[in-house]
């Protein structure tokens, strides 16, 4: 038993607040042990895993709003995989980065290679928003729409000034099903399923408007050396059938589309932005009228409504976090990189109001218990 135990009343019924992966809702789990068990051990080239991968792709599609011309494209490996699959196969020659945390600066650094000239990086301090800027020479800008090291959201939107034919790419992987946005302001919006969309890893998704298939094909017809796991081009052609390059993970693919099915049937995208919105404004509430913590990031513009980081003054968060875990309220502990002195909470789609204020009032006791 802990020392010190939080009332059952004040406890979430679901205590899993982490940042990726994130929570799974519990019928997503029974629809994969009922129906998704029928596809787990069977062949992804036969008709009952392929329509499960187009009932994904046109799940997604309905979510991101039916942009015309855009096609949801998939491929084995998670956005680490997507970051060196978009150097090989969709970056022409120079990125500008946008960077706000660990993971703007991951794409920036897989830019970074011989046959692409060195990326302008846009560097913010954690915490902070900067903005992209048009610059002669670039072809490709490049930025997280959600920083989930540091909790800090840029809005998709295009650079005016920008050199005509530039693909904007969104990193997407912890707002996506979860902050609306316009698919017209990107032509690469990518992601892998384990946040907003209560699934597993192992695959990357991207939204891709047609300048950016037409760049994936044109790079590929070229004499640039490109490995086959790490060619746009062959995940273009294999998601066109509905598969992936290599056996994809079917439970992730069950799990998503699950989600997926789920938030349309709510609303669609809108009814999720404002569920996420409505736990994280609690928080940051919460944080603000609060004697020991306030909001990481100062700006209310750019706070993040999918991630909260909440700093801690005169209480060591750590002590905090840990005596959540004990009680069952776990991994709301900082990005280990940062280094400070705070909680990060995940607010995902799948996260209800209801328990992001159990979870606030489980802090504040144990805050007052802690000594």
């Amino acid at each position: 038993m802990p020392e010190i135990v939080i009332p059952s009343e004040i406890l979430p019924a679901d205590g899993r607040f982490g940042c990726g992966p994130s929570r799974v809702r519990a019928a997503q789990v029974s629809a994969l042990a009922t129906d998704g068990a029928q596809l787990l051990g069977t062949s992804h080239r036969q008709a009952p895993v392929k329509n499960l991968v187009k009932r994904v792709q046109e799940g997604l599609l309905d979510l991101f709003h039916n942009p015309a011309g855009y096609e949801i494209v998939l491929g084995n490996g998670g956005s680490t995989a997507f970051w060196d699959a978009a150097a090989f196969s969709l970056v022409e020659a120079k990125s500008q980065n946008l960077v706000h945390g660990e993971f703007g600066a991951k794409f920036a650094t897989a830019l970074t290679n011989p046959w692409l000239q060195k990326p302008t990086v846009i560097n913010g301090e954690p915490g902070s928003r900067l903005a992209l800027q048009a610059e002669d020479g670039v072809d490709s800008y490049a930025y997280a729409q959600n920083e989930t090291s540091t909790g800090v959201v840029t809005p998709v939107a295009r650079v005016t000034g920008a050199d005509a034919g530039s693909l904007f790419f969104t990193d997407a992987t912890s707002a996506a099903g979860g902050i609306d946005f316009d698919p017209l302001e990107t032509d690469v919006y990518y992601f892998a399923p384990q946040k907003n969309f209560a699934s597993d890893g192992g695959l990357w998704f991207a939204l891709m408007s047609p300048a950016a298939i037409e760049r994936a094909e044109r790079i590929a017809s070229s004499d640039r050396y490109i490995p086959e796991f790490l060619s746009v081009k062959t995940a273009i052609d294999n998601s066109r059938l509905n598969q992936t390059l290599n056996t994809p993970a079917i439970a992730t693919l069950f799990l998503l589309a699950e989600q997926i099915d789920w938030i349309n049937g709510n609303g669609g995208l809108g009814w999720a932005d404002a569920r996420t919105k409505a736990a994280s404004s609690h928080l940051y509430d919460w944080a603000e009228n609060s004697s020991f913590a306030t909001p990481f990031v100062a700006n209310p513009e750019h706070r993040s409504q999918v991630v909260v980081t909440i700093d801690f003054d005169g209480v060591d968060a750590a002590a905090v976090a840990k005596v959540l875990r004990a009680n069952g309220i776990v991994d709301v502990e900082p990005y280990r990189k940062l280094g400070r002195n705070q909680l990060r909470v995940a607010t995902f789609t799948a996260t209800d109001l209801a328990e992001v204020q159990h979870l606030t009032k489980a802090i504040d006791f144990v805050v007052e218990h802690i000594g």
